[in-house]
């Protein structure tokens, strides 16, 4: 498993999707691969205790990827060893009335973790350059004052949006909050499969829409717009992933790795240690307890 080059994963320079991997074969049996993800997840489990006593990083980790591409499984599986103080999951719907009072980015802002914290987006604030470019027409329910028809919603419109993206992930980069955004990179044929499954099986047909259809009717309009936002919006500080997801356990056993690995690196995550004076009375403190 470690031959894995995960770092080619990472966008770094324009990309086209179409090169992209949707499917990573491995010389081992997804038995294996589960194995290690349960033991980078318990690792994981670990350094968020310590994220949380050291309390000055937050963890931002945004999912995005076509509908049946793994993401609420893969937030199951990859945070299943957290402690549950210590990671909060988001998952972003169609925005309320009163999300729609208040700029695009708000709801997103209000959710962000705290330092100490793990937060999951499940769908992100880059819905607002994905669905809604490939329906601009929703963007009129945001009320912007400069925006009164679909005609008004040009390029102008979303290079704006996307350096206030930019702007936004920065800001909270540079106060404290360390951000990951992966991609899950689905093929056309598995998401066919995924959606027969789910007519197939009873126990799976909640999860089917007919909306699930008339979006997938637009496969190519949304690969366009999502190979825009990963070029556009990959910064040092805020990098993307792309993760072949048609393959479950490694697309899990990637993320938590990546995840594992770039944490690790800050070194400067470590347990407080108690102050010299309390140190000193260890053994008083402890024995006025036992002589209780």
């Amino acid at each position: 498993m470690e031959h894995i080059n995960l770092e080619s994963f990472r966008v770094t320079e324009p990309i086209q999707l179409s090169n992209r991997k949707t499917n990573l074969h491995l010389e081992v049996d997804d038995e294996v691969v589960e194995k290690e993800l349960r033991r980078t997840r318990k690792k994981l489990g670990k350094l968020q205790d310590t994220m949380y006593a050291h309390g000055k990083y937050a963890a931002l980790i945004c999912l995005q990827g076509m509908d049946t591409a793994g993401k609420d499984s893969l937030i199951r599986e990859v945070f299943k060893d957290f402690n549950v103080r210590g990671v909060e999951v988001h998952s972003f719907k169609v925005p309320t009335e009163l999300e729609l009072k208040h700029d695009y980015i708000w709801r997103h802002y209000i959710a962000l973790p705290a330092r100490g914290k793990f937060g999951v987006f499940n769908r992100t604030h880059y819905e607002n350059v994905l669905v809604t470019r490939v329906h601009p027409e929703y963007i009129l329910s945001e009320n912007i004052p400069s925006v009164n028809s679909v005609e008004d919603i040009d390029d102008a419109f979303w290079d704006a949006r996307f350096e206030q993206i930019n702007n936004f992930e920065k800001h909270i980069s540079d106060n404290g909050t360390i951000i990951f955004k992966f991609f899950l990179h689905l093929s056309k044929e598995e998401q066919k499969n995924r959606l027969l499954r789910r007519l197939d099986k009873k126990e799976k047909n909640w999860k089917f829409s007919a909306g699930d259809l008339k979006e997938r009717k637009l496969w190519d309009n949304y690969q366009v717009c999502y190979e825009d936002a990963l070029n556009r919006t990959s910064k040092p500080h805020a990098p993307w992933y792309t993760i072949p997801a048609d393959n479950k356990p490694v697309a899990r056993y990637m993320v938590a790795k990546i995840l594992y690995d770039a944490l690790k690196a800050y070194t400067d995550i470590q347990e407080p240690e108690l102050d010299d004076k309390t140190k000193a009375h260890l053994s008083e403190y402890k024995n006025a307890l036992e002589n209780e």
